[in-house]
């Protein structure tokens, strides 16, 4: 498929996302009591800060965010709902550490066991969720590892769903902020994590109360998630999230040595960031950049948009300079065509070096146009007919 360049303006005057390495500066001083640590800005992919970040280490509970990813994918691709009944098994009803007291043969929605899973970390739940949308957890460890495959993550395995201690089950704090990253592109997944508390089996003779494990969604403005981890062997961990000034932080902390200098670890970075960093968004994935044609689809043509946010990203008080923005389009995209799929690419260049590559997708789905279609399309191109 060739690709034609539609667009290339001269002069947009940001300057773009820096090169990892560069955007690091030397000599930070944080995570000092942590094993592993990471901080990344979502829409750029920006690393700010690391230590030890591609070392595999136990990730505890912080593995159901892949967990929570894959719930959140079965719902937007149409093959789970909120309102679904998800029954307990005996399996999931037996798992320890985190739960929400589930029974077997218990049923909740979806939505109330999602609850159970970002709020209070529920084992059992998540080997619940797993059971449901696999037919079997070890059915959904597998999908699990297909999509960390999928990520390009290369120092994560999983073995389970929950985290709960196991042999060969790993991640790394780099690999956890990609997850993260993918998981934040689903919005609707910060109504869960950023409840400091709700409630499950309301109107029953035994409500149970959630309270977030992660207690910075209550104490530090703008936090809205993800997910907290402990185990003995992986002490205590954190995936953090936060949304301040347009702009989206995401932290990890593994192996801390307590729940308070973990917080203290997630506040100190998201403090450096937030005071050294600002966001200028150039397109919004609702942004119409343009249309490709379809050819044989029922449709002539799709529009085009940004499959993720396209920003820059700039150093409080740095200057301004020009830079060259290119988008490309396909051109044959032959139907059908899902929402979502590839069908051009944004670009940025510095200096001649690129610093942003962004991909568009279809905002819509186009099938295949029918027989009766494609002749009444002939004939209108042959004859000038406008029925």
């Amino acid at each position: 498929m060739k690709n034609i360049i539609i667009l290339c303006l001269m002069g947009f005057f940001f300057i773009g996302q820096v090169p990892v390495a560069h955007a690091m500066e030397e000599n930070l001083d944080f995570a000092d009591a942590a094993t592993s640590a990471i901080l990344m800005e979502r829409d750029t992919g920006t690393l700010l800060f690391e230590k030890n970040s591609n070392e595999s280490l136990p990730p505890a509970s912080m593995t159901k965010i892949m967990t929570m990813l894959l719930i959140m994918e079965a719902i937007e691709n149409g093959n789970l709902s909120w309102d679904d009944s998800v029954r307990t098994s005996e399996r999931a009803a037996s798992m320890g550490g985190s739960q929400i007291f589930l029974e077997p043969g218990e049923e909740m929605t979806v939505k109330e066991m999602m609850k159970g899973i970002a709020i209070a970390s529920g084992n059992d739940a998540s080997v619940a969720m797993a059971e449901h949308l696999a037919g079997t957890e070890n059915e959904f460890v597998k999908l699990m590892n297909e999509k960390a495959l999928e990520l390009g993550l290369k120092n994560t395995n999983f073995v389970n769903s929950n985290g709960l201690p196991a042999d060969n089950h790993y991640s790394s704090a780099y690999d956890l902020a990609i997850i993260a990253k993918e998981l934040l592109r689903h919005e609707a997944i910060t109504e869960f994590t950023s409840l400091y508390e709700d409630y499950l089996r309301e109107g029953t003779k035994e409500p149970f109360w959630l309270v977030n494990t992660n207690k910075l969604v209550k104490f530090y403005p703008g936090v809205d998630g993800l997910k907290t981890g402990y185990t003995n062997e992986a002490k205590y961990c954190l995936t953090a999230s936060a949304n301040k000034d347009g702009m989206r932080m995401v932290a990890v902390i593994m192996g801390a040595p307590s729940p308070k200098e973990r917080n203290r670890q997630i506040t100190e970075l998201f403090d450096y960031a937030y005071s050294q960093y600002q966001l200028h968004t150039r397109y919004h994935t609702s942004d119409i950049l343009g249309t490709v044609k379809i050819d044989k689809g029922s449709q002539p043509v799709v529009q085009v948009i940004p499959e993720e946010p396209i920003s820059i990203l700039l150093k409080k008080g740095e200057e301004v300079e020009g830079i060259t923005e290119t988008m490309t389009l396909n051109r044959n995209v032959k139907a059908p065509v899902q929402r979502g799929d590839q069908v051009g690419t944004m670009t940025m260049e510095k200096d001649g070096k690129e610093v942003i590559n962004k991909a568009l997708i279809a905002s819509e789905s186009v099938p295949e146009a029918s027989l009766w279609e494609l002749m009444k399309r002939t004939r209108s191109i042959m004859f000038g007919d406008a029925s």
